[in-house]
């Protein structure tokens, strides 16, 4: 009978419905790309609501990033005022790193948990995958598109922190130094205030990404001006607290995951990604 109890009470535990849980897509993408891990989240635990953001889907991904967080957040706040027992969110690639961003936007949220699912929280200094949208781009010479008035209008250039030309990305770049407060503004207290609100902050990345360069930005380490890796509690972000990172951390609140072997186009569109290790952390 025992056995026959506490069967019954972990298949109830295992089904229970989750908060509602946001979704939002990477860049040239729309909400049918997180399509498999909502089914996953609907199948796994029936009951669940979930928002699947078809916002900015395709070349308007491209759209300047405080433009789609404007644009966003108005539909973040409209789904999160009919749940005040607050919801779980989950953002893929440029969509993680626009979420996190929404959040820091908003200090008045009421995310429950954040789940970035290979963003470039750090930047991205590759270009691998932008030759489809940027013919002729060399890693070298971005920084050349990127950080003018021209640049600063795409997304990809809101986030482009070339290590080698610091002082450009410090004077050009509208957007990653501002939201990680590594330049100060009159809402970085906001920023990381919004930050702190979270009952879980888990950063999911691994070295077989390929795109998301260095791989360790998707848990906020970089390189520094010589082209190393620094992981990132060796980061000023981390070190000086600048967002709140070192206070989650210290309060396990912030989780790193790191997968091996798995490319950055599998990361939404594998079950066994969704079932270990972003399920998990939907509680």
């Amino acid at each position: 009978m025992r056995n026959i109890l506490l069967l019954l009470f972990l298949y109830i535990l295992n089904t229970i419905a989750y908060r509602p849980v946001i979704l939002l897509h990477g860049i040239l993408t729309g909400s049918e790309s997180m399509e498999l891990i909502k089914n996953c989240i609907e199948e796994k635990h029936p009951g669940t609501i979930v928002y699947n953001i078809d916002k900015f889907g395709g070349w308007s991904s491209l759209d300047n990033m405080w433009y789609q967080v404007k644009q966003v957040s108005q539909i973040i706040t409209n789904i999160t005022t009919n749940h005040s027992e607050g919801v779980n969110f989950l953002g893929y690639s440029q969509g993680a790193l626009l979420g996190r961003t929404i959040l820091q936007a908003n200090p008045n949220h009421t995310i429950h948990r954040y789940i970035s699912l290979s963003g470039p929280q750090g930047g991205q200094y590759g270009t691998q995958f932008l030759h489809l949208y940027f013919p002729g781009l060399a890693l070298e010479t971005a920084f050349e598109l990127f950080y003018s008035r021209v640049g600063q209008h795409t997304s990809v250039g809101n986030y482009w922190n070339d290590p080698y030309h610091q002082k450009l990305f410090y004077d050009y770049s509208q957007y990653l130094p501002y939201v990680n407060n590594e330049i100060r503004s009159n809402r970085s207290d906001e920023f990381k205030a919004a930050l702190l609100k979270l009952d879980k902050l888990v950063l999911i990345g691994g070295p077989q990404d390929n795109v998301i360069t260095p791989w360790q930005s998707s848990q906020f380490g970089y390189y520094n001006e010589n082209g190393t890796v620094v992981k990132f509690e060796d980061t000023v972000t981390y070190k000086l607290d600048t967002i709140g990172l070192k206070t989650l951390y210290q309060k396990k609140k912030l989780i790193l995951v790191t997968v091996p072997g798995v490319d950055h186009f599998m990361w939404h569109t594998n079950v066994t990604i969704c079932d270990n290790y972003i399920l998990p952390y939907l509680d």
